[in-house]
């Protein structure tokens, strides 16, 4: 006696469907993604602030001017000495018009030196500016 054998049949993955949502997600991350300018890595101790409050995104982050140290001062993640700030201030301001500032002093930078830097500041006519803090722990 002799058996019908049923052949099997090849199974198959649908690949195009599967292509149209890989095309989905990467669409939607690549939407999604914000990009960012990378920063240098400093190591700034923020001081802390019980009456900080935290400032409205904006779509252009403001630039920063950063005080590490009596020496180590810079804007926008290029080093400044504190003689040429105000140049550096000034020249920014015209390449640079319409955008913010923010000052982050680190904890352990002499007040003497903040103080120059503000001063600087309110020489090239640049008032209101915001300071990066930590919220109180």
């Amino acid at each position: 006696m002799q058996f019908h054998i049923r052949k099997r049949r090849n199974l198959a993955i649908n690949v195009v469907s599967l292509i149209d949502i890989l095309a989905i997600l990467l669409i939607f991350f690549i939407v999604t993604t914000t990009f960012r300018k990378p920063q240098q890595q400093l190591q700034i101790n923020l001081p802390e602030s019980k009456s900080a409050e935290t400032a409205p995104a904006s779509t252009k982050p403001p630039a920063v001017l950063r005080v590490q140290s009596a020496t180590a001062v810079s804007l926008d993640d290029k080093p400044v000495t504190l003689e040429g700030l105000e140049g550096a201030l000034k020249s920014w301001q015209a390449s640079n018009p319409g955008r913010t500032l923010a000052l982050q002093a680190d904890r352990e930078a002499p007040f003497g030196v903040v103080v120059r830097v503000l001063d600087a500041l309110r020489a090239c006519g640049l008032r209101d500016i915001p300071a990066f803090t930590e919220p109180e722990s």
